[in-house]
């Protein structure tokens, strides 16, 4: 009875608020007390008594009264905060502007007109003591202040440490919150007791924290290139929880385990409460890493604590993400039996970040993963059955950067894992090759600007490959056959690439790893006639227009290039980057940004003999290999700043400004580095024929033996320079994660919908 007299209450507050035509005072507290004093209700039933209609009602036609709403609601938060919540009745008041808050501010976002309003200077409220400089402050810089201040607050968020009800605001604003980390991990030992109510509190305020961070949602990708404010202040120095906060979502995110002691649907059973703050604390923390301009050191008050409790932290933090990504992919023998957590994507957006941001030792993130090739195995798990193709794609090629990537892929495979794909004995080399393969010529049309990356990442770790199986080295001739179609290559000004990308992997294998590839050696043999028919190509005219006439008869290029595969399956791959759940009428997905090319993902180095790396210029990348003359005609197919990638794909393939050319063809075709590997059939190919000949040899083992023990040393080219690509950090890229985090965020908050039905800009809504 008593919780509906609140509601009722409540909205006849909110009806005051709405049809009121005159400015109602900020003093009148009275009026303002009746939206969070003694009012008992769920987020739910505030977002259902708050209707969207209605605050955008009064955004328009009572604006006053929206501002004065937001600030009484802030300084209620700054006052409890700074009395430290030392009754219920406080804490329940916190909460329900809590819940306001989160419920008015996409509205407030989504109206270029009031932008700035959360930043405009406004009296401080809470203490007044300070100097009259000190007296005003942005709305956000209190609001956010309060936030930090009650995440850390005895009570309500962590355990009091014995503080009693007697002690003063002073003791509130003295706490070492470095003492009230939520979890054992990084720079904190001890694990507090589970306690529900307080992780129920830390969720609420965590979800106003990411409504807070969400205002560049409202805004569209041109005008996402300066830092979020929110976020820039929020991890400053200015606010003395940085570095608590950063480790209480860090540990909270690491120790979380949905599985428990293994008992079968124990979470059918049993509220998870633990995994609600584990998905807020790792989507907060994601998007507060996204703040790369902000000096890392200003987190912590006193830099040199971090050096010695995060560098042994760092080698064990890989250990929690493979234990959690591995989560989704569990199999049981009772079907939904063992919880499967749905975070999984940001828990992939935050191994990016791990690995991207730890490049300097002792934090080389990177360098603890090659111990373990799970992780591997698992991202290439993802890729191929998940459908987080981009996401793990870029992951890959990050790592392929790194010489001792290259290097570990040679451990045998020896785990088996579900995956649909070829049966085959051999490498995680092979593995990745596998995959790679199965996303090419069975994903979706849309996966095309992917190719490069793929291919980009084969090349990089192609001369540390000792010993390719027959099967991967059959699948990248069938790579190499399909891409290098005369149809194939004269309908797109970019698709030769992919053959430059081919030769190279082949030319890296035979100049620094001949001796164990006697596989890919004898496959090179076997198709020797798809080389020679590269070298002679038709230039001319004629023969370009009838090889053209082959995509006219076409409905679609991809299918009509892999008609090796027809597998009913075959859309497993294509990319639903924000779907969490299986796929339902009605159900709502976000738009992709269209990825930069790989020229403008990468930056191009050359090993040396003793392994170190030097950071070539542009113009002396293999790249340039591919003809650079024609990359200035190609520029309209480039994706411009926060075009979607659907858009970007309709826009190239209809582009009807371009055409090829003998003088086109002719100038890549003349680059092409074929010279190798003519050298390497030029010597092999007799000897193969001859001991066939003469020992009537029908079994390839035999052959495959003599490969074996075949030599071409001296017989060569100069073996070239390896050039490895490493992933260079840019603008587009940039956009491209902000959206997929952002995205994922927006469909994951669906209970209450924060942000749904309201005017989105970073990104579209798109219902299925």
């Amino acid at each position: 009875m008593g919780n509906s007299d609140s509601k009722l209450n409540f909205r006849k507050a909110v009806i005051q608020l709405t049809t009121k035509t005159q400015p109602v005072e900020a003093s009148e507290d009275v009026f303002w007390d009746q939206f969070w004093t003694d009012v008992n209700l769920t987020a739910q039933d505030m977002f259902a008594l708050v209707p969207a209609a209605e605050i955008r009602a009064v955004r328009e036609e009572s604006p006053s009264n929206l501002a004065t709403l937001c600030y009484k609601a802030v300084e209620r938060l700054v006052l409890n905060a700074d009395s430290g919540c030392v009754c219920e009745r406080d804490r329940q008041t916190v909460l329900s502007c809590i819940r306001l808050l989160t419920r008015i501010l996409p509205y407030i976002f989504e109206d270029p007109d009031w932008r700035g309003f959360f930043w405009s200077t406004v009296p401080k409220v809470g203490k007044t003591d300070e100097s009259d400089d000190e007296c005003t402050r942005p709305l956000a810089e209190s609001l956010l202040t309060a936030i930090s201040d009650l995440l850390f607050c005895p009570d309500f968020t962590v355990e009091s440490h014995g503080r009693t009800s007697a002690d003063g605001p002073s003791d509130i604003q003295s706490i070492d919150s470095c003492e009230f980390i939520w979890e054992a991990g990084v720079g904190f030992a001890q694990s507090p007791p589970l306690n529900h109510t307080h992780d129920s509190s830390r969720a609420e305020l965590l979800k106003l924290l990411l409504t807070c961070f969400s205002e560049e949602m409202y805004q569209s990708p041109s005008d996402t290139h300066t830092p979020n404010p929110w976020v820039s202040f929020f991890c400053s120095r200015e606010n003395r929880h940085a570095l608590p906060l950063f480790t209480s979502l860090l540990n909270v995110v690491c120790a979380y385990d949905p599985v428990g002691y293994g008992i079968p649907y124990n979470h059918l059973m049993f509220s998870d409460q633990r995994g609600m703050l584990a998905e807020l604390a790792l989507q907060t923390l994601i998007v507060s890493l996204e703040q790369e301009l902000v000096d890392h050191s200003n987190t912590s008050p006193n830099p040199s604590t971090n050096t010695d409790t995060l560098s042994p932290c760092i080698s064990e933090m890989h250990v929690f993400c493979i234990r959690l990504l591995n989560n989704p992919l569990l199999q049981t023998y009772l079907p939904h039996s063992c919880k499967k957590i749905q975070f999984h994507q940001e828990l992939l957006v935050l191994f990016w970040k791990l690995c991207d941001l730890n490049k300097v030792p002792p934090y080389h993130f990177i360098f603890y993963l090659f111990s373990y090739l799970t992780i591997i195995i698992l991202i290439l798990q993802f890729l191929s059955r998940v459908g987080l193709v981009h996401i793990c794609v870029f992951i890959l090629l990050l790592l392929s950067g790194e010489r001792n990537f290259g290097v570990r892929l040679n451990k045998p495979y020896s785990v088996r894992v579900p995956m649909d794909i070829s049966v085959f004995a051999g490498t995680h080399a092979d593995l990745l090759i596998v995959v790679f393969h199965k996303i090419i010529t069975s994903g979706h049309q849309r996966l095309q600007p992917l190719y490069d990356c793929l291919l980009t990442i084969i090349v990089n770790v192609s001369p540390y490959l000792k010993s390719l199986s027959m099967v991967a080295a059959n699948k990248l001739l069938h790579l190499l056959e399909v891409f290098s179609s005369p149809w194939f290559l004269f309908c797109s000004p970019v698709n030769h690439h992919l053959v430059f990308f081919l030769l190279e992997v082949f030319n890296n294998i035979i100049q620094y790893q001949f001796d164990g590839n006697f596989n890919l050696v004898y496959g090179i043999i076997r198709k020797r006639n798809l080389f020679h028919q590269l070298a002679n190509l038709p230039t001319d005219v004629s023969s370009i227009q009838k090889a053209l006439q082959r995509k006219r008869r076409s409905n679609s290029t991809h299918n009509a290039v892999f008609m090796e595969t027809n597998n009913p399956c075959n859309t497993a791959c294509s990319e639903a980057p924000y779907k969490t759940t299986p796929v339902q009428t009605g159900t709502l997905n976000a738009s992709l940004k269209a990825m930069p090319r790989i020229d403008k993902l990468t930056e191009t180095s050359q090993v040396s003999e003793d392994g170190a790396t030097l950071l070539l210029q542009q113009s002396d990348s293999t790249h340039s290999q591919s003809d650079h003359s024609s990359e200035t005609r190609v520029r309209d197919t480039e994706p411009t700043s926060g075009e979607d990638e659907e858009v970007h794909q309709k826009r190239v393939s209809s582009s009807s400004d371009w055409a090829p050319t003998p003088d086109w063809v002719l100038s890549w075709k003349s680059k092409l580095p074929l010279q190798t590997i003519m050298r390497l059939l030029q010597v092999l190919v007799p000897q193969v024929e001859k001991i066939c000949i003469d020992k009537g040899l029908t079994d390839e083992s035999e052959i495959l033996k003599f490969l074996q023990h075949g030599t071409l040393v001296g017989l060569l080219p100069v073996p070239h320079p390896i050039l490895i690509r490493k992933y260079q950090a840019n603008e587009g890229t940039a956009l491209w994660f902000r959206t997929y985090m952002w995205g994922i965020i927006y469909l994951r908050k669906e209970d209450p919908p924060v942000w749904y039905d309201t005017d989105v800009k970073l990104f579209e809504i798109q219902r299925i």
